[in-house]
């Protein structure tokens, strides 16, 4: 019986996501309204069970203003202290999305703006390339997730390139609290949706080769709430913790090296300095090894104001940290500080250290525990962390560390040993030992540090920093040949 209801139960996610999906991506598109058309009907929000017309209008209208503010710029002077988790009143900044003419927002009767909203006068840069068209021929549409507000699809072009959308999703808790408060759906949705554009409008702002790239956007109308809005985004891999604990170290100092420079450019933004209130593994991806930052929604620009250091206490689990009040009233470097402190504990310290090469474990130990105590900022643990780069890359880190061998190995060119794999931790394949090496004396190194290695075979695949692919072997009884490889085996005797 529990079997059955359980299949019952899956039959009907998966009918209703498969109905979400496509009425996301295959209702009626069209195109950001023409100079002097009609946003369209906007009814007003009415009373809902605890909530009323006018907060509803109140607190649309905040992020519509917020939007705006992001469109002009950054954060003005008579921005006031912001609520501690309302999503709502976060700081302003940042450009609007050009759209391919200028629209006015047509303000409604109470109060709250026109749907959907003009665009923000400061954007820089092109528009975005891709619109509805690109949505009417798309194949492969897959649910990949959803938060407090969004819901994430994977599906192919026309052209055969993979991208993600991001929606407000209609069964989410934001839109369903919202209904259940002031009992007006089409309200609520212009609600949620303009954290969505807030995201869209810092995603174009902030471009950066560690913020998610955006392809475009699309209004259309979808169930019984017309003009939605789809944002087209680049793809990527969620971050999984457990995965990557498993991956060759130069692969994780890859992603903390990549997080390091998203934080210095957030840091130093067009906008000002940008904090990550929402800071999780889950609000980032991966993009063919690049850790890129996805999630927005719950970016603030403006630093906290303050009267003491005691209005400038950062939180956290584990620990508390007093920064100083500046003369200006701003709690000092706070946005940056927040960010450096999660990516300490949700990143550096899992990542950085374990497995690393001897001769740079005093370093990575030296950029945790600076990170950990917020002794540094982010302009130095980024200069520490490329330091860390150009030893690993230029070979430097080899220097005193490396043993001459006595033994000799033999070289034979243009082969292979197909079998006789071993395995070892990390390793690049799961199957075999497969390491980078700088040069063939750091591979005679490792296989002479292993029991197992009897030979070794060099590939001509490279590793993101140059360092050649090297699979280790426990013997050689078969030796084939393979052009694009070279075999070294323990000479005998």
């Amino acid at each position: 019986m529990r079997r059955r209801r359980a299949a019952v139960a899956v039959g009907f996610c998966a009918s209703f996501l498969l109905g979400s999906v496509l009425n996301v991506l295959f209702a009626p598109g069209s195109e950001p309204p023409r100079p002097g058309q009609s946003p369209g009907p906007s009814p007003a929000p009415g009373p809902g069970r605890r909530g009323g017309r006018g907060e509803l209008a109140r607190q649309i209208r905040a992020r519509y203003e917020e939007v705006q503010r992001y469109s002009r710029g950054g954060p003005g002077p008579g921005a006031g202290r912001p609520e501690r988790r309302r999503l709502m009143d976060l700081a302003p900044g940042g450009p609007g999305l050009q759209r391919p003419r200028p629209l006015r927002a047509r303000p409604l009767p109470d109060g709250v703006p026109g749907w959907p909203p003009a665009p923000g006068p400061g954007s820089p840069g092109p528009s975005p390339r891709l619109g509805c068209a690109a949505l009417r021929n798309v194949s492969g549409a897959q649910y990949v997730g959803s938060g407090y507000t969004k819901a994430v699809y994977r599906v192919r072009l026309p052209g055969g390139a993979a991208v993600a959308l991001k929606a407000v999703d209609f069964s989410g808790h934001d839109l369903g609290s919202c209904v259940r408060e002031f009992g007006v759906r089409r309200g609520c949705y212009r609600l949620a949706a303009h954290k969505l554009l807030k995201e869209m409008v810092l995603l174009e702002r902030l471009r950066h080769p560690n913020v998610l790239q955006l392809y475009g956007y699309c209004y259309q109308d979808s169930e019984d709430i017309p003009d939605t809005l789809t944002t087209i985004t680049e793809l990527g891999a969620p971050v999984e913790m457990i995965q990557l604990l498993q991956t060759s170290w130069e692969d994780r100092f890859r992603i903390c090296l990549s997080l390091g420079r998203l934080l210095h450019h957030l840091a130093h933004s067009p906008l000002g300095s940008v904090t990550l209130l929402d800071f999780r593994p889950r609000q980032f991806v991966l993009v063919d090894g690049e850790l890129k930052v996805t999630d927005l929604d719950d970016a603030r620009v403006e630093e906290t104001p303050c009267a003491s250091s005691a209005d400038c206490v950062l939180e956290f689990p584990a620990r508390n940290f007093t920064l100083p009040c500046s003369a200006q009233g701003w709690c000092e470097g706070m946005n940056e500080k927040r960010n450096l402190y999660n990516a300490y504990r949700f990143f550096f310290t899992y990542l950085l250290p374990h497995s690393a090469p001897p001769s740079l474990r005093p370093l990575l130990d030296s950029i945790v525990n600076a990170t950990g105590e917020l002794a540094w900022g982010v302009d130095e643990t980024l200069t520490q962390l490329e330091k860390v780069l150009h030893l690993y890359r230029s070979g430097q880190y080899l220097q005193n560390s490396t043993t001459s061998s006595s033994t000799e190995y033999q070289r034979i060119p243009d082969s292979t040993i197909p079998r006789e794999n071993y395995r070892c931790w990390p390793s690049y394949h799961h199957g075999s030992c497969l390491l980078s090496v700088f040069n063939l004396a750091e591979a005679v190194d490792v296989c002479e540090s292993h029991a197992q290695c009897q030979a070794f075979v060099v590939t001509n695949q490279t590793t993101w920093t140059g360092r050649q692919l090297v699979f280790f072997k426990a013997g050689w009884s078969q030796v084939v040949p393979d052009p694009n490889k070279t075999t070294y085996v323990k000479a005998s005797g």
